[in-house]
């Protein structure tokens, strides 16, 4: 006798039955991964609208672009400054730049190596001057000049060589490196690449708004034409009418580029002088807009004037 075959019981669902919808779950991810990426890209372009996220500042010349931090431009803006107000070539001024990347990543160190000091990581014991003097990158800088225009044939030197000859480091070849990024800088900060420089900087601080002087300049904007007239040689006046706005004028065939330089400058040392605009050559920076470079503005400054201007009035 054989035993019954037992029977399973049924399915209650079929096998090949369809999955559960999860549009749901998919849309979800899709909105986040959007999410993600979009504030990846506002965190690499620095902004949102008018939101400042990361302060930056972008140099773009002979077809490469390249950032740094506004404390970088700042130093780079002086090095190249001071180029240009010794009348260098714009070879100077890269190599003063190469040099202080490789140096100090164009930061004003309070030391370094054994009694190094400064943008360049010159040593008192070597005889480029007091601490004090090191550590003002104006000083720093035209001490660098002055043993650069020594050396015979610099401006058709190798820049490394250039750079060696006159600081004599332990890693001689390494300012190759750094000549990319001083070219660019260099280029744009001594005015042959115009607009090529924008900063994403925060807010300017609040001041109570001062009364002029005697020249009509506000506190900030005697700052920028004191900075300006030192580290650039440029000597500006104050706006009638127009509290913590200074107005220079640059005449001549080199005007425009020489303004370019100088305009360029300012929106390098925006953070430390509190500058919100710069105006040249039919174009504007706004600092209280990081999401636009320099835009073209009617009723802006023409060729060879920079009008500056200062948060709240100076």
């Amino acid at each position: 006798m054989t035993s019954a075959t037992p029977t399973r019981p049924l399915p209650t669902t079929p096998r090949h039955s369809q999955p559960r919808r999860r549009r749901p779950v998919v849309v979800a991810v899709l909105v986040l991964v959007l999410l993600v990426a979009g504030g990846g890209l506002a965190w690499w372009h620095g902004s949102i609208g008018t939101m400042t996220l990361r302060p930056h500042c972008t140099a773009t010349a002979l077809g490469r672009t390249t950032e740094v931090s506004p404390e970088q431009a700042g130093n780079a803006a002086i090095i190249a400054a001071v180029a240009v107000r010794r009348s260098l070539p714009g070879r100077a001024a890269t190599i003063g730049i190469a040099a202080a990347l490789q140096e100090s990543k164009l930061v004003n160190l309070p030391g370094g190596d054994r009694d190094s000091i400064g943008l360049f990581q010159q040593r008192p014991s070597q005889g480029w001057g007091t601490p004090q003097q090191i550590r003002d990158p104006v000083y720093a800088t035209n001490a660098f000049y002055d043993v650069l225009v020594k050396v015979e044939g610099y401006q058709n030197l190798a820049i490394t060589a250039a750079a060696q000859t006159v600081q004599r480091s332990a890693f001689p070849s390494a300012y190759a490196d750094r000549e990319p990024e001083a070219r660019i800088l260099a280029s744009t900060l001594t005015g042959y690449s115009p607009a090529g420089l924008s900063c994403v900087l925060p807010s300017a601080g609040a001041a109570t708004t001062a009364a002029p002087d005697a020249a009509g300049l506000t506190p900030r904007a005697r700052a920028v034409v004191a900075a300006a007239s030192r580290e650039t040689g440029r000597i500006g006046a104050a706006v009638p009418g127009a509290p913590g706005t200074v107005r220079f004028t640059l005449t001549g065939a080199t005007g425009p580029t020489q303004a370019w330089a100088l305009a360029q400058w300012a929106v390098a040392r925006g953070q430390d002088l509190d500058v919100v605009s710069v105006e040249t050559d039919g174009r504007r920076w706004d600092r209280d807009r990081p999401d636009r470079t320099w835009t073209p503005t009617s009723g802006a400054a023409g060729p060879g004037v920079v009008v500056i201007r200062t948060a709240n009035g100076g």
